[in-house]
């Protein structure tokens, strides 16, 4: 590895290709030249950091483009005749296709915001009259400079750290698949942080994940067999519910240490008809604490329902803290065991939901994949999480129970 002087010093030679004086002079030659040296260059970069180099080079490349094909400067069919002249010169290169090309100058047409010498208001992008090409490549490589300094609306959001850790091919997927900003941020979030290939990304958004994002996260489509069941399952449940009737202030102040989930469950078990209006239509209360057994060993779940429109049990485990990977292996069991001994031939797979006080969303969609058990994790709020000044606005709790009775 050089120095990170040599380094510094490798790259602004890579950039100072793009210079010219005269774009007007430019040939389909000296275009291939550039783009020929560009690449021999970036290959030699890339050993180092191969994606940051890579995205810069691309980045760079389709700028060149854009600015040389979108008025016409090299006429019809040039990025035919630059991809065919640069494989008879690099034998055996790969990623310069006329429609790998078009990719490069799309990427870039698509991030223009981010090219600080770039203003989208004035459209300096279709001004192929200035006068000097000023380090094309460099623009690229200063893009964290840029994106601090540049105002254009949800810029501030920008995933800077993942976008450099996104394949271009995953971003070239991406841009074609979404035209919405937020929605190509969360998926370059989401295949930085796991790695997502090219094929699960495309069957993410294809199943709209951003759009389901509100949704509680869960593994239904990979784990129900019949399809229509699981988009229907996706969009019944929730990821977060009021549980306004559940009051653990009422208990009194010397049982507060001994408040647990059990006590949030007599509270839903009195409270049924409501939490069953809450959780959704179609829900039948099967028991809570249900009896399961396998092998000598009990187990006894939560809350037990039965939904008509899914034809499918549906476990709750209530929790009162954060989520916990673990609870999905504990639900894994208790869905495992119904299956094998509660379900009837005719019902679809049982359905496991964790309800827990807070849960972080993209951890929990990251674990919950792995799982063969169709499962989902949502959060829930009691009275004792509503705003003071909206508790204050509600009626005394025993104001109301005399009203009520009355």
């Amino acid at each position: 590895m050089g120095s990170p002087d040599g380094e510094e010093r490798i790259e602004k030679e890579i950039y100072s290709y793009f210079m010219d004086n005269d774009k007007s002079l430019i040939s389909l030659s000296q275009a291939v030249e550039t783009i020929k040296t560009a690449i021999l260059q970036g290959q030699y970069e890339a050993l180092k950091d191969v994606n940051r180099v890579q995205l810069a080079v691309y980045y760079a490349i389709g700028k060149y483009l854009s600015k040389n094909t979108r008025k016409g400067v090299w006429g019809t069919g040039a990025l035919k005749q630059i991809s065919d002249q640069l494989h008879r010169e690099l034998p055996g290169l790969r990623g310069y296709s006329e429609t790998q090309l078009k990719e490069m100058r799309n990427f870039y047409e698509n991030w223009v915001m981010l090219d600080s010498n770039s203003s989208v208001a004035t459209d300096d992008l279709a001004d192929t009259n200035s006068s000097v090409v000023t380090d094309d490549l460099q623009i690229a490589e200063n893009l964290i400079d840029v994106y601090k300094s540049i105002t254009i609306p949800n810029l501030k959001e920008f995933p800077i750290e993942d976008f450099f850790n996104v394949p271009f091919t995953h971003h070239t997927r991406i841009i074609a698949m979404c035209k919405d900003l937020s929605a190509r941020y969360y998926y370059i979030r989401r295949v930085a942080e796991e790695k997502l290939s090219v094929e699960q990304l495309k069957l993410m958004i294809k199943q709209q994940a951003y759009e389901h994002k509100e949704a509680m996260p869960n593994n239904f489509v990979q784990t129900i067999p019949n399809a229509p069941i699981a988009r229907k399952a996706v969009m019944m449940f929730k990821d977060s519910y009021a549980l306004e009737f559940i009051n653990t202030e009422e208990i009194g102040e010397r049982d507060k240490q001994d408040i647990d989930e059990r006590v949030v469950e007599q509270q839903i078990v009195q409270n049924v008809k409501k939490f069953i209006m809450t959780f959704g239509k179609d829900f039948t209360f099967v028991g809570n604490q249900y009896h399961l057994e396998a092998y000598g060993v009990e187990l006894f779940p939560d809350l037990l329902f039965f939904n008509r429109e899914l034809n499918s049990l549906v476990v709750v485990e209530l929790k009162i803290g954060d989520f916990k990977p673990g609870y999905l292996g504990q639900l894994t069991t208790y869905l495992q065991i119904l299956d094998d001994h509660v379900r009837k031939p005719h019902e679809n797979p049982s359905i496991g939901i964790v309800l827990c006080k807070s849960a972080n969303k993209e951890f929990v969609e990251y674990v919950i994949q792995k799982y063969t058990s169709p499962m989902g994790v949502a959060t829930y709020k009691t009275a004792d999480d509503m705003p003071e000044n909206l508790k204050k606005a509600l009626p005394d709790i025993e104001e109301m129970k005399k009203l009520l009775s009355k």
